[in-house]
């Protein structure tokens, strides 16, 4: 195991958001054996929990992400009321996701950055026709960032980030933190 393996454990980013959210949004992150999921507090459970695959530190920056991007309305959605288009799209299905993908893997990213953990983009999409452009569209999320830097971090993203850099001692975020690679 590599040293980010003992540091950014499941166990980690569920506790730490959890002492986050749970108080303020009745949202907590809980580890899942298969697909992620979100779903709001219903008449078994009081809380809403967004639900990551496999105990993958990774899975859990993703779906906080999705989180993040939720307003109040889509938080009382299952899945946040979005479609979800499987592996294997076609190239224009691909364009569409890879839209409405930007704002969430630049939140990612983000959280990523201020835990200390590597980023990769997700083009989701491996069992497709064709190979989606990664690099382009790593470019398109990279500009998301810089520009939410300089508008300045949302209220719930900039809440994590900030216990993410207290808890892995990251420093104050900075735009050359974020490389294209």
């Amino acid at each position: 195991m590599s040293s980010n393996q003992h540091r950014h454990t499941p166990e980690a980013i569920i506790s730490l958001f959890n002492q986050t959210f749970y108080h303020s949004y009745n949202t907590k992150l809980v580890r899942g054996d298969d697909e992620p999921i979100y779903l709001p507090a219903d008449e078994n459970v009081d809380y809403h929990r967004i639900i990551f695959a496999h105990g993958f530190f990774a899975s859990a920056m993703h779906e906080i992400a999705h989180w993040c991007v939720a307003g109040p309305e889509r938080r009382l959605l299952e899945d946040f009321g979005y479609w979800y288009e499987p592996d294997g799209r076609t190239e224009e299905v691909q364009a569409e996701f890879e839209k409405v993908e930007i704002r969430p893997q630049a939140y990612e990213w983000i959280l990523s950055v201020s835990a200390g953990f590597p980023f990769s983009v997700s083009c989701d999409n491996l069992n497709g026709d064709f190979e989606p452009d990664r690099l382009t569209f790593m470019e398109k999320v990279h500009q998301e960032v810089m520009q939410i830097l300089q508008q300045g971090l949302p209220v719930r993203v900039a809440m994590l980030s900030n216990a993410l850099q207290s808890h892995y001692q990251v420093p104050p975020l900075k735009a050359e933190q974020f490389v294209v690679v």
